[in-house]
């Protein structure tokens, strides 16, 4: 195969703060299995930190590098821990848990169920959503609105753009097993980048003035574009610091309250440098690139 496929979610259940979904809202029920080098992951972890459910749903940092045979580990290392709500070693148990036949790849991020012992989903996009519209009664900054009425036609067709060609795109890059392959997907990866340049030079954030769910599944590709996405996965027309609207942007989201403590450089890189071993079989870990994301950025002149 020379175009990477990206494996489907498997646990997709619901928590509706009505009492339709699966499961119900409840404050300390639910718990976060993430990576934080890991993007989708990135997500959640942004919208928990921004929404405020830090106290209501509890998290789990694993291991950034990957075992080779169990996949993602709970170890005592910087940055991440063992699991303290069951003790689980690689999140592989808590897929057996849930569903003992389960063979597939295992990812995160993870929302559990410490009640029925259970994951309730494995979909950052649903994920995202439940932690953005569901969880208002127990969230720290309930009238935070990420995914507005009036937007949201707008918003999922740019979610749907950005996915296919930019945060998704990077990966058919990086991936690509032909050299045909390889250059579609970096050239559609540049092509929306420079799209996006464009649409920055005259609004704050991709929907005006205030940040929605596109600007944070975009900002999670960004902040690891010119440390691992630029060399390792060789889209390497341009740097996002070459970009003056895209750069100026990224530092703006880097630079709201919280957002800078979600990002750990150090996991990304370990990760992404020492797991993919079919792309960097030495697994030296770079040492740059120097960065200084808060650095003032001039956006909020724009509207």
């Amino acid at each position: 195969m020379t175009c990477f496929v990206r494996q489907k979610d498997a646990f997709r259940a619901w928590i509706r703060a009505d009492g339709s979904g699966d499961f119900p809202v409840a404050a300390g029920r639910y718990h976060l299995y993430v990576s934080l080098a890991c993007p989708w992951a990135h997500r959640t972890i942004v919208v928990r930190r921004l929404k405020g459910l830090e106290t209501a749903i509890g998290m789990t940092v694993a291991d950034p590098i990957r075992d080779d045979e169990h996949g993602w580990a709970f170890r005592d290392v910087p940055g991440a821990t063992r699991d303290p709500i069951n003790g689980f070693a690689y999140l592989r148990e808590a897929y057996l848990a849930t569903d003992p036949s389960y063979a597939d790849r295992v990812t995160v991020p993870v929302l559990w169920d410490t009640e029925t012992k259970r994951i309730v989903s494995n979909s950052d996009d649903d994920i995202m959503r439940m932690f953005e519209c569901e969880f208002d009664a127990v969230a720290g900054r309930p009238k935070l609105d990420l995914y507005p009425a009036g937007f949201r036609d707008e918003i999922d067709a740019l979610n749907e753009r950005l996915y296919e060609s930019v945060n998704d795109g990077v990966y058919k890059a990086g991936f690509a097993t032909s050299q045909e392959a390889y250059e579609r997907a970096a050239h559609a990866v540049f092509t929306t980048l420079d799209e996006l340049e464009e649409r920055l030079a005259r609004r704050r954030y991709l929907f005006g003035t205030s940040t929605v769910e596109t600007d944070w599944r975009l900002f999670v590709t960004l902040v690891r574009f010119d440390a691992v996405y630029f060399g390792h996965f060789k889209c390497n027309l341009r740097r996002i610091i070459d970009y003056p609207n895209l750069y100026g942007y990224l530092r703006d989201l880097y630079q709201i309250d919280g957002i800078a403590q979600t990002v750990s450089f150090d996991h990304i890189k370990r990760h992404y440098y020492m797991t993919h071993e079919s792309i960097n079989p030495t697994r030296i870990v770079p040492i740059g690139p120097l960065q200084d994301l808060f650095t003032p950025h001039g956006r909020e002149k724009l509207r």
